[in-house]
């Protein structure tokens, strides 16, 4: 081979060359990322810097403004030696693990029905879905209504007759909390079902085929094969409704207020009331803190099992 013919090879060799890690940051797709770069201050700026501020701050004294007086973990050691807070912090573990396995159940039972390619199937889809789309100020107050014993259900059932029913669940300290569970799942089953129906639909046609030449009965088919398949979008289920109970907030604003006394207290309205009420940012940005190293508890481990080397090997 002459000198000439291995200038040109290598001349090609160069040229089929993969760029380099700077290549594709910067240079690849260089429209798409101009494009996508105010996305990414805002990211940037917004809620990483926010939260970053929040942690910071939840370490000083600050009272109606912030301050750089650094204290170490003593508004942390003041939260968790409130009663209030710990009240809160039960209240949304007990409404929690009811409504992250009852909103679950009722949303997949609800998409396996609407599953069946009922009449007045987007009739059905758009009523369950309706709730979702008001408020959670909204919710409460309907739910108020209804659960009122002086206007609601209760004062009705008496009215026709039923003169020992009894349906004073807000008033009450030790059925408040179910309450609550009644009014969030009336908001959100709808919008699981939503997703859980996608994810069904999503499911190869030719599963159902094969299971019922396999002489797989319907129920098992739908757990043991299909809810396996639909793993993703139980995840993503999962981390929205995770999300939504941790910051639960106006559902308990409208509807009892965290009363009677502090039974239905929860954590966002702890952080509201000692931001604003009381002037104490420091207390509430320890309180909100505290709330996100929670979510991540919650995130972790399915990014672990989605992400993680073991998936991917």
């Amino acid at each position: 081979m002459t000198e000439a013919q291995s200038l040109r090879g290598a001349t090609v060799l160069e040229r089929t060359r993969p760029p380099g890690l700077l290549y594709n940051l910067f240079v690849r797709n260089i429209s798409a990322k101009i494009a996508a770069s105010p996305m990414v201050a805002i990211v940037l700026i917004v809620f990483i810097g926010c939260t970053l501020w929040t942690i910071w701050f939840s370490f000083t004294d600050s009272r109606a403004l912030p301050n750089g007086a650094f204290i170490g973990f003593d508004q942390y050691e003041r939260l968790f030696n409130t009663r209030r807070w710990r009240i809160s912090a039960t209240n949304l573990l007990t409404y929690g693990m009811f409504s992250l396995v009852f909103t679950m159940v009722v949303g997949f039972v609800l998409a396996v029905l609407m599953d069946q390619r009922i009449r007045f199937e987007d009739g059905f889809r758009t009523i369950f879905l309706y709730p979702f789309a008001l408020s959670g100020i909204v919710t409460g107050l309907v739910w108020q209504w209804i659960m009122n014993p002086t206007l609601g259900l209760q004062s009705t059932m008496r009215g026709l007759g039923w003169t020992n029913f009894t349906f004073d669940w807000i008033t009450n300290t030790d059925m408040v909390l179910y309450a609550l569970l009644i009014a969030g799942l009336w908001h959100g089953t709808g919008f699981v079902m939503v997703l859980m129906l996608a994810g069904l639909r999503s499911v190869d046609g030719e599963i159902w085929k094969a299971a019922r030449v396999d002489g797989i009965p319907t129920w098992r088919t739908y757990l043991q094969i299909v809810l396996p398949m639909m793993r993703g979008v139980v995840v993503t289920t999962l981390v929205i409704v995770c999300s939504g109970i941790v910051r639960t907030y106006d559902l308990v604003v409208a509807l009892t207020n965290g009363g009677p006394g502090l039974s239905s207290e929860v954590p966002a309205k702890y952080v509201i009331n000692y931001m604003f009420a009381a002037g104490n940012l420091g207390q509430a940005l320890a309180a909100s803190t505290v709330m996100l190293l929670t979510v991540f508890v919650l995130l972790i481990p399915w990014f672990i099992v989605e992400f993680g080397p073991k998936k991917n090997a």
